[in-house]
């Protein structure tokens, strides 16, 4: 976990860096697509988040390896100090996750609604706003913790607080959707889909929100529905409706539509019949982390459904494996903008998109770039500058060998005090020699590319065929 917070911390400054320092002429941060608005706030969030878990760990090993005492009881640490540190990071990190499904369904709502997103400027400041109150919120995953009546309160108002700014969102979505002409493709209905359901999830959310009911939730599977509705209902769906929207440009080929509907129709009422049932579970006093429940607590029937729902959920998932198989089989034949009402400068080039993205940077006139030029009658983007020779970083395996000499270290630190039974495996994993291995590889590969100055190839004009800004 260490090593993955390190690369999504790196991750996250990388897309800062380059959605401040690299957007095309034209886009202003207020003619950003939505997507990249979310994509942008999440990169901001994970890098406040991330150092905080980061920290955590580092004490949490100090612990393991060291024998130090931060969260030990018996040694005079104290338990509640590493809940706190987790959930500095672990809420926002809800946010970080749900987020970018926010923007997936503001650009899949808007260009099946043939309309500009409503509200654009509420949705990013609504957006910001999230962000900022999801560090505020944390210590509502500790009520029962004993913090005392005046945190309790404060951190139930600020709870119910962000209720707000995903309430804007929600309205924008249907109001953008109000008087469109809307297609139900796969991707808009799992778009939709997402709507309703996760204002379930939300609702339980401010229920939870009230420190006294959520003495009587905590630990139940109220919680577990509650969690499922916002992360599956929201986040998976996003995720599946964004897949089936970006297919055809990542991969030239558009999903089979009759596949996609019955894996959407499949999924979302086997997710209700999985997770709605689970809220009256946790209301009976079924709580979480238990295996197995003595029986004739009335427990049985709607555990039963909750089983059938799990696995039309699996259906519709090896619905949408076998719809990736079948549409890989096929010709790459997929339009710029197969969707045809592509409003973002992603729909102008070819799908799949060649190596270097467009052949020439086009200029951005206004928000939904793309949708403006169609509307005053353009068949392509104006370039911003001439067709000339396009830097290409060459390819490297170095990155990967780092990662391997990271996996390998990480190894060494997890099983550094385990009894193997064996003499040689206690040996290597008790005297850092496993650690020590996979850290020379890795500072061994960064050393390499540190000292290896590679500058990169060109790709000339006389190798573009066309331009690669039409419409």
């Amino acid at each position: 976990m260490q090593i993955a917070g390190l690369g999504t911390l790196i991750g996250g400054i990388n897309f800062l860096a380059t959605i401040i320092t690299m957007r095309a002429p034209g886009m202003s941060y207020m003619r950003m697509p939505m997507f990249t608005w979310t994509s942008f706030v999440t990169s901001a969030m994970i890098l406040f988040a991330f150092p905080a878990v980061t920290v955590g760990l580092v004490l949490l090993s100090f612990d393991r390896i060291l024998g130090a005492n931060f969260f030990e009881v018996s040694k005079g640490g104290n338990p509640v100090l590493w809940q706190h540190i987790f959930w500095i990071f672990g809420h926002p990190e809800v946010y970080i996750l749900i987020l970018p499904a926010f923007g997936v369904i503001s650009e899949v709502v808007s260009t099946f609604s043939r309309k500009r997103l409503f509200g654009y400027s509420s949705m990013v400041f609504a957006t910001i706003l999230i962000a900022f109150l999801g560090f505020m919120v944390w210590a509502h995953h500790m009520f029962t913790t004993g913090l005392g009546p005046v945190a309790n309160a404060l951190f139930s108002i600020a709870t119910m607080l962000i209720a707000v700014p995903t309430g804007i969102k929600i309205f924008n979505w249907l109001f953008t959707m109000w008087g469109g002409q809307i297609r139900f493709t796969t991707a808009n209905l799992f778009a939709v889909g997402f709507i309703p359901t996760f204002v379930m999830g939300g609702v339980t959310g401010v229920m939870l929100a009230s420190a006294p009911a959520d003495y009587q939730y905590h630990d139940t599977y109220f919680v577990v529905a509650h969690f499922h509705y916002v992360i599956v209902g929201g986040l998976v769906l996003g995720l599946f409706s964004g897949l089936h929207y970006w297919w055809p440009k990542m991969f030239g080929r558009i999903l089979s539509e009759k596949l996609g509907k019955f894996e959407f129709w499949t999924f979302i009422i086997g997710f209700h019949m999985t997770f709605f049932v689970q809220h009256f579970l946790g209301l009976m006093g079924m709580q979480r982390r238990v295996f197995t429940y003595l029986p004739n607590q009335g427990f049985e029937l709607l555990n039963l459904i909750s089983t059938v729902g799990a696995f039309l959920m699996g259906v519709g998932v090896i619905a949408f494996l076998i719809n990736v198989g079948i549409t890989a089989a096929k010709p790459k034949n997929a339009s710029n903008d197969p969707w045809e009402d592509g409003r973002t400068l992603e729909w102008t080039i070819s799908s799949p998109p060649p190596e270097y993205n467009f052949k020439q940077i086009p200029l951005v006139r206004g928000l939904d770039a793309f949708w403006k030029e169609k509307m005053a009658g353009n068949k392509e983007m104006t370039p911003a500058e001439p067709i000339g020779s396009i830097h290409m970083p060459s390819p490297t395996i170095l990155p990967f060998i780092m990662s391997v000499g990271l996996f390998i270290a990480g190894l060494g630190f997890m099983f550094t005090s385990d009894d193997f039974g064996n003499s040689f495996m206690n040996f290597i994993f008790g005297n850092y020699i496993v650690t020590g291995i996979g850290l020379a590889i890795t500072f061994g590969s960064m050393l390499v590319r540190s000292l290896y100055d590679d500058h990169g190839w060109h790709i000339e004009p006389s190798e573009l065929n066309e331009k690669g800004v039409k419409a």
